[in-house]
């Protein structure tokens, strides 16, 4: 049975965790601001106590929303923000700079309300600048007192390890689930090695290991989905067929889709968390009643069996999206 806590920036949390993401933007249909609220005071009821945000979902709206939560219940939450990707003059760009983080940082803290956070990551690796300089600049901040702990996403190995000679890095997060395996070829176990928490997003791979994607082609043209790679009907008339597998797979063990790929990716490590995102009540509860169940070890090697890198047919990312990636990849075909 897994662990009910888990260590992440010096403090116990329920290592499965709330992605916020799509309470604002990127999956379809994203719910309304009520509903949204209704979801984030469920959340912590229910017992989810780490919230994942960044600054640059909906253009700061994901963290107004969640500062309407944050005003009555600071105290409950175990609060993660990301700095890093910009949007100026309708364009899209990564800034890493020392300047650049603090002034994301203080925008931050202004509109989630808060004198802190206790987790703040880089959102991706700015190659314009030396990974030894923007840690630098995060510590500054630490030994301020406004946040708490420092954290990587998407980074490989090598990153990890320089950044980590600068300041202890508290937490790496980065895409990673059955169908998402990038991070074994480097990261997980520079992350162990390390004393670093491993933070999973996409653990159920977009919706598609909970049933949640039966029809690629129905997606709304704005959701982000339509336009990755394992989507488009090429590869989906592959990967639909591990989902078919991976459906009785689940119905054997006597768990949901969404709880066995959760179950998988929590197995992988003691300092391994999820966060999972939802705009619906009924897969919130889901989610974090997977620690409530017993998979055998048995189950989780044929999930392991039927599901990697590379019966996976197509790319995690479309092509235009590569560049920003510092993660290790695997070789695949597009």
């Amino acid at each position: 049975m897994l662990t009910s806590e888990r260590m992440l920036a010096g403090e116990p949390v329920n290592p499965v965790g709330l992605g916020c993401m799509s309470l604002s933007q990127s999956y379809l249909p994203i719910p309304s601001r009520d509903s949204a609220l209704r979801l984030l005071h469920r959340a912590i009821d229910i017992g989810y106590k780490h919230f994942d945000t960044a600054r640059i979902y909906g253009l700061g709206e994901n963290e107004a929303l969640i500062s309407e939560v944050l005003a009555t219940r600071r105290n409950e939450v175990f609060l993660a923000t990301k700095c890093g990707i910009e949007v100026r003059d309708g364009k899209r760009l990564i800034d890493c700079s020392p300047q650049n983080i603090r002034e994301s940082l203080e925008r931050s803290l202004s509109v989630l309300g808060v004198d802190y956070v206790d987790l703040f990551y880089l959102h991706r690796r700015d190659f314009k600048v030396e990974i030894e300089d923007s840690i630098g600049a995060l510590a500054k901040l630490k030994e301020e007192g406004k946040i708490r702990g420092i954290g990587l996403s998407e980074v490989s190995a090598e990153t990890l390890k320089r950044a980590a000679k600068v300041q202890h890095i508290d937490a790496v997060q980065s895409e990673y689930s059955l169908w998402t395996r990038n991070p074994e070829l480097g990261v997980l176990s520079t992350c162990k090695d390390l004393g670093t928490a491993f933070v999973a997003f996409s653990p159920v791979a977009r919706g598609v290991l909970a049933g949640g994607v039966p029809d690629p082609t129905k997606l709304d043209s704005k959701d982000m989905r339509a336009g990755h790679p394992r989507f488009s009907l090429e590869h989906w008339s592959k990967n639909s067929k591990l989902v078919k597998a991976f459906a009785e797979l689940a119905d054997e063990a006597n768990v949901s889709l969404a709880q066995l790929a959760l179950y998988w990716v929590l197995s992988q490590g003691e300092n391994v968390h999820v966060i999972p995102g939802t705009g619906n009540i009924n897969h919130l509860e889901e989610n974090v009643a997977t620690l409530n169940s017993v998979v055998s070890d048995v189950v989780l090697s044929r999930a392991n069996d039927l599901i990697n890198h590379q019966s996976v047919s197509g790319h995690r990312y479309p092509e235009s999206w590569r560049g920003a990636i510092d993660t290790e990849d695997f070789e695949t075909p597009d």
